[in-house]
């Protein structure tokens, strides 16, 4: 690691934390006029209910609280709080995010495995996570390193797992209403209570509108990469005996967005006369059975539905005819119908059935289907592009928690998981491989006294391979293996001062094999413009490892700090360019070198709360076949908020200074005015946006 990099992690646990530190609903914080110690956090997305405190591994959780401090909407709008979690652009709304480096950047026509897994409810959205809205949402997990146990073959590098508010016992309600800068205005309503003695419900929907951030100078108007974004969700907990709960959700999403997003030159004016679009209609269900009548384990059910229809198109030459020799115009629209279902039926001990006398056990069974049929408009196809996609998954998993004694602990576990697949398309290009996989883990913990420990991990992940769809592609580039991970970690946890200051950190290298990379080739057509030919490969080999720091402290009564710090070293061998050339180690795409956040609650009186925070990361390569990058960035914002019993009002901003930077990049040539010469196009990030949000709850 470099000197300045190892600074930086000290400087952090001096002075930093994550934005997961305060942990306190908002307003026991202001009636109280005073920060509280930490409230103890526990973790949902393991199969054991946990205290995030005493949870071996490097986790982070954002609170309902942290969700609203950064006026987030959607999922994106809070990764820059987590340390070495990265998104990529490329879209309206995030996709497609990256852990500790490791994660797809886009999809056109390859039918991809995920390397970070998205559930929200148990709900699977990994690929498809622009729906992730933040709002009602009870808390969000960042799970850092390979989950081959828990999550298999969609959580190579981690996973981000969102929980909603769960239905509440007594009658309560809220509405919501948000205005903006860029023609951003929405409104929220959340109704929750008991619907009968053994029945709760929730209701939340929510309507988000914008113009977005881009001008278009041929069309003459400013709302061609505009947001229409309706979500809906419905809950119910229901006790149907004495021994099984029911938890029912349904999930409604349709986001109608524009995408008109990159400029030929690079600013937000663009010249499209086609403008694209980013669409996704989602409708889902997921329903959990526990059943707690056997003596000596608790039976769970989960079972989870979700169709979606996406559409994603743009105007390929980001101009007009009349700007090219030969009016040459170009768009390329990608329409897709995908369903997932998955069942898993899981059996978690009870005290009274521990293996040795200290052995807590988890065993269960995991089945999903994934379908995907795709149609591709594209200008110079004769016919439109065609393919359907069918995969099936098939897993058997167990972990034991072994108490060893009153300091040390152990968890072992293993996941056997089969994936069986048939694609087809209309280049004639049909496979259907089978890949089995084993994952894993080993962690021993010590626990060095009531507020701190330490453990040592050993995780293996997975991804199964797949095959490239253009029939243009040679042989070589047709198909590419599955994915490994070996994750090694070391980690400490602790509170201190009386529980009014806690870090966390965690140090980890992980060893790549048969790395999975995006890539793609030009082919020049006549008129001297280029075809953009996408392709996923393997690369030999590579390497990922680094530092992540969490802290928070209540200075005073009435101050808080917290922030993160993540370092982050990478590199790949053995990647083969187009040119012939092999790539000996060069850093891996979207992955940057440091990212940190650090900010201050601060309560001057019961009504009034002020949040400021910074985001930063360092450049990064977009790409694994071209050496353009990001420039660093460090984002300012900042939130007042004023409370009253019934309601409250609150003034954001996020970055302030309305800093430019960038979120994806390619390398190519696409603008006449220079002769189609290559150079380097940008998406933007988010500029100056500020807003004023009002809530009333009942």
């Amino acid at each position: 690691m470099k000197l300045s990099q190892i600074s930086l992690a000290i400087t952090s646990l001096v002075f930093a934390h994550s934005a997961i530190a305060s942990e306190q609903k908002i307003e026991n914080q202001l009636s109280e006029n005073q920060v509280s110690d930490v409230e103890v956090l526990t973790v949902h997305g393991d199969y054991r209910a946990r205290n995030l405190q005493k949870t071996p591994a490097s986790l982070s959780i954002l609170s309902t609280q942290d969700i609203s401090n950064r006026h987030a909407q959607n999922l994106e709008d809070i990764i820059g709080a987590v340390a070495n979690v990265n998104f990529a652009s490329g879209s309206q709304r995030a996709r497609y995010y990256q852990i500790r480096g490791i994660g797809e950047r886009s999809q056109f026509k390859e039918p991809i495995n995920q390397s970070v897994g998205v559930l929200v409810d148990d709900i699977d959205l990994a690929g498809i996570a622009s729906i992730s809205s933040t709002f009602d949402m009870e808390q969000v997990e960042f799970f850092r390193g390979p989950q081959g146990t828990r999550f298999g073959a969609n959580a190579l590098a981690g996973l981000i797992y969102m929980t909603s508010n769960a239905p509440s016992d007594d009658f309560e309600g809220a509405v919501r209403a948000s205005i903006g800068n860029y023609g951003t205005y929405g409104t929220s309503l959340m109704l929750s209570g008991p619907a009968s003695d053994s029945v709760n419900y929730r209701f939340v929907a929510e309507k988000n509108i914008s113009d977005g951030y881009m001008e278009n100078q041929y069309l003459g108007v400013d709302d061609t990469n505009n947001r229409d974004e309706l979500t809906l969700r419905g809950k119910l907990a229901i006790t149907a005996t004495d021994n099984l709960q029911v938890d029912l959700t349904v999930l409604y999403a349709d986001f109608d967005n524009g995408y008109d997003a990159f400029s030929l030159d690079n600013n937000r004016t663009t010249l499209s006369d086609e403008p694209g679009f980013d669409q996704q209609k989602t409708r889902a269900v997921s329903s959990k059975f526990t059943y707690s009548g056997f003596d000596n384990m608790d039976m769970l059910t989960i079972v989870t539905h979700a169709n979606s229809d996406l559409a994603y198109g743009f105007d390929e030459d980001w101009s007009y005819a009349d700007i090219h020799p030969g009016s040459y115009v170009s768009k390329d629209y990608y329409f897709r119908e995908r369903e997932n279902t998955t069942a898993e039926i899981r059996f978690v001990s009870k005290d009274s059935a521990k293996l040795f006398g200290h052995s807590d056990w988890v065993f269960g069974l995991y089945v999903k289907n994934d379908q995907e049929a795709l149609t591709r408009e594209y200008t110079y196809l004769t016919s439109d592009f065609t393919s359907s996609f069918d995969a099936d998954n098939y897993a058997v998993y167990g972990q034991l928690d072994s108490q060893l004694n009153d300091k040390w602990s152990l968890t072992s576990g293993l996941r056997f998981e089969q994936r069986k697949t048939q694609y087809h398309n209309s280049d004639n290009v049909a496979f259907s491989p089978s890949d089995s996989v084993l994952g894993g883990k080993l962690v021993l913990a010590y626990q060095i006294d009531s507020r701190s420990m330490t453990y040592a991990s050993i995780n293996r992940g997975f991804k199964a391979g797949s095959v490239n769809s253009d029939g243009s592609l040679s042989e070589h580039l047709r198909s590419f293996e599955p994915e490994f991970l070996w994750n090694y970690e070391l980690g400490y946890k602790t509170s201190f001062l009386n529980d009014k200051a806690f870090v966390r950190t965690a140090v980890f290298y992980m060893d790549r094999d048969d790395i999975q990379i995006s890539s793609y080739h030009l082919d020049e057509r006549n008129d001297g413009s280029s075809e953009f030919i996408s392709y996923w490969t393997n690369a030999a080999s590579g390497k990922n490892y680094g530092v992540e720091v969490e802290f928070s402290w209540d200075v005073l009564d009435t101050v808080n700090i917290y922030g993160s710090a993540g370092l982050l070293e990478t590199e790949y061998q053995g990647f083969s360019y187009e040119d012939g050339s092999i790539e000996t180690g060069r850093e891996q795409a979207h992955a940057p070198n440091y990212q940190f956040s650090f900010g201050v609650n601060y309560y001057p009186s019961e009504q009034w709360h002020v949040n400021v925070s910074v985001d930063g990361k360092d450049s990064f390569y977009f790409s694994d076949s071209h050496d353009q990058k990001s420039q660093n960035v460090a984002l300012l914002h900042g939130a007042i908020r004023y409370v009253q019993p019934n309601w409250q009002a609150k003034l954001c901003v996020r970055n302030v200074f309305d800093k430019t930077y960038e979120t994806r990049g390619f390398y190519f040539g696409n603008d006449p005015r220079d002769g189609y010469t290559p150079k380097a196009y940008y998406q933007l990030g988010e500029p100056a946006v500020f807003g004023v949000t009002l809530d009333y709850q009942f």
